[in-house]
């Protein structure tokens, strides 16, 4: 079994080299040979987005979408992820996440993003979300000008109604 992760991220030459592996089950390596799979292999790629794959790597793939998960599961990633962030500051800002990915943003935050912000917010000893807080820490949960900007517009004041309403008062 082969995990790649982010082959959106890899270059030409090597999705040429991972073709190979994916339709003869074998590898060159230039200094020492050419090797062959006794059994086809497993491959399992990951992909954002970032750029397109080429077409004949993505006739050889099945696929299959991951979803952002659900509220519970985000702040229980949080938890986990971040334990010293307290319960309400984990749920407050996975509702904050969540209203976020419902902006049609250029780039919706990621759970990776979730976890920066709550770790962000933790270290800056934050106990709930306010105004304040979510607009000096923005920039860890949105990467884009374009996304911040659309979120100051919506109204940052907005985005703490939300994540209070949604952490405080769900499940």
């Amino acid at each position: 079994m082969l995990l790649i992760d982010e082959i959106d991220r890899a270059d030409d030459e090597f999705e040429a080299y991972l073709l190979e592996v994916l339709s003869d089950f074998q590898i060159t390596v230039p200094e020492l040979g050419l090797y062959r799979a006794e059994h086809p292999p497993i491959v399992i790629l990951t992909s954002n987005r970032t750029r397109d794959v080429h077409d004949a790597l993505k006739r050889r793939c099945l696929y299959h979408w991951v979803e952002h998960p659900g509220f519970d599961r985000e702040v229980a990633i949080v938890r986990l992820r971040v334990p010293e962030v307290t319960e309400t500051l984990a749920r407050q800002v996975a509702a904050a996440v969540e209203a976020m990915r419902d902006m049609q943003l250029y780039k919706p935050p990621g759970v990776a993003e979730t976890i920066d912000w709550a770790t962000a917010l933790g270290r800056l000893g934050v106990a709930q979300l306010d105004e304040r807080s979510v607009a000096t820490t923005l920039g860890t949960v949105l990467k884009y000008r374009e996304d911040h900007e659309r979120v100051e517009q919506h109204g940052i004041a907005d985005i703490v109604k939300q994540a209070f309403d949604r952490g405080m008062f769900h499940g």
